[in-house]
C-alpha cells in the first residue's frame, strides 16, 4: 500500500465550506480556484446523499498531469469525503479528505492511498513507477498552495464568514 499524506491547517476557512465546494463544484469554479493548474472537476452522475457520485478531475501537480474519474465512496459533510478511482472498474485507489474545524480555521488531511493489503499487494511495486518520491513532493506542494486558494475564492465569492 502506498500512502502519500498532507496536513494542512487553513485559517479562515471551515470544513462545511471545503465538503460544499467539492462535492458541488463545477469546471468554472475549479479552474477560478487555481488558474492554468486547475483544469477540469465537475460530477458526471450526482446521486440523493453524494455516495455514488461520479466526478472527473484533471489537474496538474507540479510537472504531472492527473486526469481521472471516480466515485464517492463516504461523504461526511465537515468531516470526510473519499473518492476511490475508476477507470472501467474501481480501482484500488482513493482520495481521501478529511477536516476538522480548529478556533482559527481548519486542519485538512489529504490522503492518496493506492494498492491492496491483500493478495493484491504484490502489484504495489508496479505503482511506484507513478509514485516517485518527485510526485510525493509535487503533491504536498499543491495541497500547500491549494488550500489557502480555495480560501481565497470563498472569500472573494463572499461566501462564509472569515474567522477571526
Amino acid at each position: 500500500m502506498i500512502r502519500l499524506q498532507t496536513d494542512i491547517q487553513v485559517p479562515g476557512l471551515n470544513s462545511r465550506e471545503v465538503t460544499d465546494f467539492m462535492l458541488n463544484c463545477d469546471d468554472a469554479s475549479y479552474q477560478a480556484w487555481w488558474p492554468g493548474v486547475h483544469l477540469r472537476f465537475h460530477t458526471v452522475r450526482k446521486v440523493a446523499g453524494d455516495v455514488g457520485n461520479l466526478i472527473y478531475m484533471d489537474e496538474y501537480v507540479g510537472r504531472f498531469r492527473l486526469k481521472f474519474h471516480a466515485v464517492v465512496t463516504a461523504s461526511i459533510p465537515g468531516k470526510e469525503i473519499t473518492w476511490q478511482f475508476v477507470r472501467g472498474v474501481r480501482l484500488p485507489g482513493r482520495l481521501i479528505l478529511g477536516l476538522e474545524d480548529e478556533a482559527d480555521g481548519v486542519a485538512i488531511s489529504h490522503v492518496v492511498e493506492a494498492g491492496s493489503r491483500g493478495p493484491g499487494r504484490i502489484f504495489d511495486a508496479v505503482l511506484r513507477f507513478s509514485f516517485t518520491p518527485e510526485f510525493a513532493d509535487a503533491l504536498d506542494e499543491h495541497v500547500r498552495t491549494e488550500f489557502p486558494k480555495l480560501r481565497d475564492l470563498l472569500r472573494s465569492r463572499g461566501s462564509g464568514a472569515a474567522r477571526a
